[in-house]
């Protein structure tokens, strides 16, 4: 490879399935590549059993529990020519490597490809096993990827300055607009496969509906601004919602009460999300739109343990 990896894992209290995942990057990974572990904050003893590998270059302890958080606190460590993420429930297939080589070095600035025994919850609930399917928002393209395995180049994550650390959920495809919007195309690739090493029971739960419609208005109304077809966007997708939850109570899934209460959460979710959202619109009026990114803070690690140094 001719551009240098950096490989950013977060974790939290997954001690076994994160070893497992180190296992297999380090049959994947050469020995020039760099390997950083953001935990925490663990207590199963994920600590100690990372600071006794060899092939863990960076531990960075940290003290909250975002996902995004957890992965602006990994670059802040790396320094290579493309920086890759992977959940720590995720081991890398073989090829997992070789497939980025054959993308970045010929110029791609994001890369990624399936994750496979595992579902897309929540947003769009696609087979992760396939390439997403792109959607088009006031005119704009974007084309939803898996923070959970993808490779971005340096300088794609510099004009982003990393990760938004405001969504609770859904994080990489509020990163994939911002990603549309500044030009920048994602690439798919079946050879950068990982496969999921804790069981194939059809995907995480679902987040709460109060988190995800204020993650839902917080991204579309940051990204494009209070307009008639955002915001239609926005009570289209809640009817959706809001009938299957109808279908479910008459099928017995559900309950009169529950529904309602859903419905109480996704509104005030909602109301959350449009005004940070306007909050964050006019806080960053750059195309990177990225108040709470990167360079927003610099006390998000509690402990390093670097090898390098």
């Amino acid at each position: 490879m001719g551009s240098s990896l950096s490989v950013v894992v977060s974790t939290l209290n997954g001690r076994e399935q994160l070893l497992s995942c180190l296992d297999a990057l380090h049959r994947e990974l050469p020995t020039s590549s760099e390997l950083i572990v953001v935990n925490g904050p663990s207590s199963d003893g994920t600590s100690g059993a990372v600071r006794n590998r060899d092939d863990v270059d960076v531990l960075v302890e940290i003290s909250e529990r975002t996902l995004n958080v957890s992965r602006n606190a990994g670059i802040e460590q790396t320094t290579g020519d493309a920086v890759a993420f992977l959940g720590d429930a995720y081991a890398v297939e073989s090829g997992w490597y070789d497939a980025i080589c054959g993308t970045i070095d010929h110029g791609a600035d994001i890369v990624t490809g399936p994750i496979r025994g595992q579902r897309v919850a929540g947003e769009s609930d696609r087979d992760s096993t396939q390439p997403p399917e792109q959607r088009t928002i006031r005119r704009r393209t974007v084309t939803p990827f898996s923070p959970e395995n993808v490779v971005i180049d340096r300088t794609v994550l510099e004009a982003l300055d990393g990760f938004d650390e405001y969504p609770r959920t859904a994080d990489g495809v509020e990163c994939a607009h911002r990603v549309a919007g500044l030009g920048f195309d994602v690439t798919w690739s079946d050879e950068m496969a990982v496969r999921n090493e804790v069981g194939t029971d059809g995907g995480a739960p679902d987040a709460a509906w109060g988190d995800r419609y204020r993650s839902r208005s917080y991204r579309l109304v940051k990204n494009y601004g209070l307009w008639p077809s955002v915001v239609g966007r926005l009570v289209c997708r809640a009817l959706a919602d809001g009938a299957s939850g109808a279908r479910g109570i008459l099928s017995g899934e559900g309950t009169p009460t529950g529904w309602l209460g859903n419905g109480v959460r996704v509104l005030k979710g909602s109301a959350r999300g449009l005004i940070d959202g306007l909050r964050s619109r006019y806080a960053d009026r750059s195309t990177r739109r990225n108040p709470y990114g990167l360079s927003s803070r610099h006390d998000r690690a509690v402990q390093v343990y670097d090898r390098r140094s």
